[in-house]
């Protein structure tokens, strides 16, 4: 009997996540089942004590529960723990470990298929919400020579500047603060590329040789890569790989086996 994961959202019928960790399976030759439930915007623990019960082996967590999901957990790891979200549950037995793969994603698409290298470089990260949050200490586990959280409510960026501040350097800033500054990876964390905004953002704070990288995927040239563009930026990404690469890390903490991405990010992107 093929193992059984399930990612759970409201709305969730647009996940490419069942498809992403069906290919994975295949690839790999690990025997699982993977579907998309919906779950009640208020009945998130029961949905996923039903799907325990009836032997769910582990699951992903998007919009809106990945909160819920980290009151659920009843283990964390760090990042989970720092992000204050989960988006990966592993059950074993009463254990449930909450996992928050999102930042790793992140980082390894930068990295790894992008070829870009984090340490060393001045980071400019926009937003203070959840998925700036998810993000933070595996950016600053690389080592960057300084990160900065902007975001228009400076509070906000001032009080994740300072849970982080053991982890490396981190300092916060509003937007108009940014100017005559220089920076050598821009990562908008915020909505506005749902919105079809750009965040508002100082000319000339681009560095020469810099990536400008998008967490929202599948919009095509967005406002802030248009900015990004025009303003000399060498890269531009969207985050299509971020998402596969989260789900192969999820992948590897449900069993263990680190799946091939890059055969994935492509057929995602022919399609």
């Amino acid at each position: 009997m093929p193992n059984h994961y399930a990612v759970f959202g409201n709305p969730i019928s647009h996940s490419k996540s069942p498809l992403i960790h069906a290919t994975f399976a295949r690839q790999t030759g690990e025997v699982i089942r993977y579907e998309a439930l919906l779950a009640p915007t208020d009945e998130f623990a029961a949905a996923v004590d039903a799907f325990r019960a009836a032997g769910g082996r582990g699951a992903n967590v998007t919009v809106p529960f990945k909160q819920a999901a980290f009151s659920y957990a009843t283990d964390l790891t760090e990042r989970a723990r720092l992000a204050q979200a989960v988006n990966t549950l592993r059950f074993e037995g009463e254990q449930v470990l909450g996992d928050n793969t999102d930042g790793a994603g992140l980082v390894r698409d930068i990295t790894h298929n992008l070829g870009f290298a984090v340490q060393g470089k001045d980071v400019l990260l926009m937003g203070a919400g959840g998925a700036a949050r998810g993000v933070l200490l595996p950016l600053l586990s690389c080592q960057p020579n300084s990160l900065t959280i902007a975001n228009r409510t400076l509070h906000k960026a001032e009080a994740l500047a300072q849970q982080f501040a053991a982890y490396g350097k981190v300092q916060a800033s509003d937007y108009p603060s940014l100017a005559g500054g220089r920076f050598d990876l821009l990562i908008n964390a915020t909505s506005s590329s749902l919105h079809d905004e750009l965040p508002p953002l100082p000319p000339r704070i681009i560095a020469p040789g810099a990536l400008a990288y998008d967490m929202m995927y599948g919009k095509g040239l967005t406002p802030f890569l248009a900015f990004a563009e025009a303003n000399q930026a060498t890269h531009l990404a969207d985050g299509l790989g971020m998402l596969v690469e989260q789900a192969a890390e999820s992948f590897y903490v449900w069993r263990g086996i680190r799946p091939e991405t890059q055969p994935v990010i492509e057929m995602l992107r022919k399609a």
